[in-house]
């Protein structure tokens, strides 16, 4: 989709087709829009479709009078297990005829310039840039505290119940940080070049938007490191959480088998179909010999059942009660 916007006013105006000193906004374009574009504005092909590709990285490029600045920006997907955050970069080209915008979607930014949320003009191609990064590193920032509050809310819910989901929800949180933290790395190189240009340089009110620009920039980038450690540190911490509980399984599963062997391992020797101790002989009906061995067995394992729990279960207890009363006593 191709959109022409030209500056009138205190806001832009929708426009028909191509006029000089305009912006195009082209989201997602097929092959006839990016030949249509091209023949009217003279940017290559190569320029415009260079944010087509999701894995174009952010870049600088200078080129027979045309600029084109490559930034990563932000998305939220919405799906079946809540909002997912990626990003996707985003061409902003310009020459003496026009602006070109380039994005495989709609951009929250771009959107606040056609509504008239932040006032641009289309004559002014490094101002459109400047505000365009400007309100793409604020943009960073929310999606970083979105992520941050949905962390604290699967942490919460962790807290309570041990389950695959919130596992996998922090998991997909924390790719998410990576994706934003080299994007935002990506993009420090791209305000590195726009530092160089001309207009930034010389003009004072341009410099002083490029430096509120890097100033969110490297807020942004300081909050992904401190978050995305933070999300390492508790994906940690749950890991050793669930391996303790294994571990705890796994004794419990050990014990109840222990147990289970002696009896099964007493009823293995009288059961043999050889001559054992205590047998009833031919013409005897007493059963007494059953119940001493049954008897003995129930005898043996709670032996070996006290031994074991001891060993397992009231050390700890003891340790716990030993530490509430030192609390009590400090107290």
């Amino acid at each position: 989709m191709v959109k022409y916007f030209v500056s009138g006013g205190e806001r832009l105006t929708r426009a028909e087709k191509f006029e000089r000193l305009c912006w195009v906004d082209m989201v997602n374009p097929t092959d006839d829009e990016v030949d249509d574009v091209v023949e009217v504005t003279g940017v290559s092909e190569d320029m415009i479709k260079a944010a087509l590709d999701e894995e174009e990285p952010a870049r600088t490029e200078f080129d027979d009078g045309n600029s084109m600045f490559v930034v990563d920006c932000p998305i939220i997907e919405e799906n079946e297990n809540g909002d997912t955050y990626s990003t996707l970069p985003l061409a902003i080209i310009y020459n003496r005829q026009c602006i070109i915008t380039v994005c495989l979607k709609g951009n929250p930014v771009l959107k606040d310039f056609i509504t008239g949320r932040i006032k641009v003009a289309c004559d002014k191609p490094v101002a459109f840039i400047l505000n365009f990064m400007y309100g793409n590193s604020k943009r960073f920032l929310y999606c970083l505290k979105q992520i941050d509050r949905k962390a604290h809310r699967v942490q919460a819910e962790l807290g309570r119940t041990l389950k695959n989901e919130e596992i996998l929800q922090l998991l997909e949180l924390e790719n998410s940080l990576v994706y934003f933290s080299t994007s935002l790395n990506s993009n420090y190189k791209v305000h590195e070049k726009l530092s160089k240009v001309e207009a930034v340089a010389t003009r004072e009110d341009y410099r002083d938007l490029f430096d509120d620009m890097v100033i969110e920039s490297s807020q942004a980038v300081e909050m992904c490191k401190i978050y995305k450690d933070i999300l390492s540190v508790s994906m940690d911490a749950y890991g050793s959480v669930i391996s303790n509980n294994a571990n705890d399984t796994m004794k419990k599963l050990t014990v109840i088998t222990i147990l289970l062997a002696i009896p099964t391992m007493i009823a293995g020797f009288w059961g043999m179909n050889v001559v054992v101790p205590w047998q009833i002989q031919s013409g005897d009906t007493s059963t007494l010999w059953f119940w001493v061995i049954i008897v003995g067995t129930l005898l043996l394992t709670s032996a070996v059942a006290f031994f074991l729990f001891k060993s397992m279960k009231f050390k700890p207890a003891a340790r716990r009660k030993t530490k509430k009363f030192r609390r009590k006593k400090d107290d």
